[in-house]
């Protein structure tokens, strides 16, 4: 079955000239923010060239008050949810979040439930076209998201090349750097999403946004078009990095190694994920042999051998019985979001959309230059 991990995706993509691509309207840019209001300047700055909603769900180190009002200075027309208020139950339980609950592969990250949420708020205000831009992210050209904007009439999903630091695993950064052959693929970061895919989820899983391009058995059309940088970042400044995104990897490039070869959701069974899961640790092992061969600088090659051995120690826990439990799961899931979206068509617009969901905010200035709140009803959704 050559089940084995490939060195490139790309050709699952249609390829487009963003000078030879239609031109559309955004109805929002989505960015799931955790950092400070001084990383939102690339999405405030899109959103007001393409007078778009700024959607901005923020954690972590971001503040919503502080990202509102550095949107609003722009004269963007911005809501941001503080996701800590966020409501019980307003996205549905996952099947795939309970198999993976109360052992190692459970994932503390926020990123899938804000892009999740970020589709539905999309689905209730009647929005068609959206942006998910990360808050890492440059747009040397804010003019490709209106060529890719255009080809959401013809493909549900449209992706942005990545021409910054590689947005890639802690394994496929390892084996770029020892001279293996290693692509990006379109990713989350600076995805265009049309609203016939707003059926479609993020899983709470490492390479979500791979799982999300998926249907019941093959990939939806997708398209890459126009450039997006990545932000430069240390992939092996935390073993946890590696550790967290394995099981992600493994199931991801496994079942596109999968979709390269022309097969389908159907064939990932037991027997290929026994098949894929050697070749997987060998191709770790091998790239940990390379690394300790090399001339790479002495703490960097450390710091990649212990990344790389996380990755390994916790591919040894993942097993075939695991992989398809887990597939079988993300199609609960699939059923379950799509029924879930379906009760939650509308087109209330944003205000709406978030009164309908119990949803608190924070969005308008007032004249004193404050942010006002929007009610934080609590109300649970099923």
């Amino acid at each position: 079955m050559n089940a084995r991990q490939h060195e490139s995706h790309l050709a699952l993509l249609t390829h487009v000239e963003a000078a030879k691509a239609p031109r559309a309207d955004l109805d929002a840019i989505i960015v799931p923010n955790g950092r400070q209001a001084a990383y939102l300047e690339q999405a405030i700055t899109a959103a007001k060239r393409l007078d778009a909603h700024l959607l901005l769900l923020c954690s972590m180190r971001a503040n919503a008050s502080s990202a509102a009002l550095a949107a609003k200075r722009a004269g963007v027309r911005v809501t941001a949810i503080d996701m800590d208020l966020l409501p019980a139950r307003v996205v549905p339980d996952f099947a795939t979040d309970e198999l993976l609950r109360f052992g190692r592969f459970h994932r503390l990250a926020d990123t899938s439930l804000k892009r999740n949420l970020g589709l539905l708020i999309g689905s209730l205000a009647g929005w068609k076209r959206v942006l998910f831009l990360d808050d890492d992210i440059k747009l040397p050209d804010p003019d490709d998201l209106a060529a890719a904007a255009g080809m959401l009439a013809e493909y549900p999903v449209v992706g942005l090349a990545n021409a910054g630091m590689p947005d890639n695993s802690v394994v496929c950064h390892a084996r770029r750097e020892v001279g293996a052959a290693q692509d990006t693929f379109i990713g989350g970061g600076a995805m265009l999403v049309g609203e016939s895919a707003f059926s479609s989820f993020f899983p709470n899983i490492y390479n979500e946004d791979w799982f999300f391009l998926l249907d019941e058995r093959w990939l939806r059309p997708a398209a890459l078009i126009g450039t997006a940088l990545q932000d430069d970042y240390d992939p092996y400044n935390d073993p946890r990095r590696a550790r967290g995104e394995e099981l992600g990897d493994t199931l991801a490039e496994g079942v596109f190694g999968l979709l390269d070869n022309g097969r389908g959701l159907a064939d990932a069974d037991e027997r290929y994920w026994a098949e894929f899961l050697e070749a997987r640790r060998e191709v770790i092992r091998t790239t940990i042999a390379r690394v300790v061969e090399s001339a790479i600088e002495p703490a960097k090659r450390a710091r990649m051998v212990e990344a790389l051995k996380a990755s390994i120690g916790r591919s040894h826990l993942i097993t075939p019985d695991l992989c398809v439990r887990y597939l079988r799961a993300a199609q609960t899931d699939r059923v379950r979001w799509h029924e879930h979206i379906r009760d939650h068509r509308g087109s209330l617009g944003i205000e709406g959309a978030l009164t309908a969901l119990g949803v608190g905010h924070i969005a308008q200035p007032g004249t004193d230059g404050r942010i006002s709140t929007g009610a934080k009803r609590r109300v649970g959704c099923c």
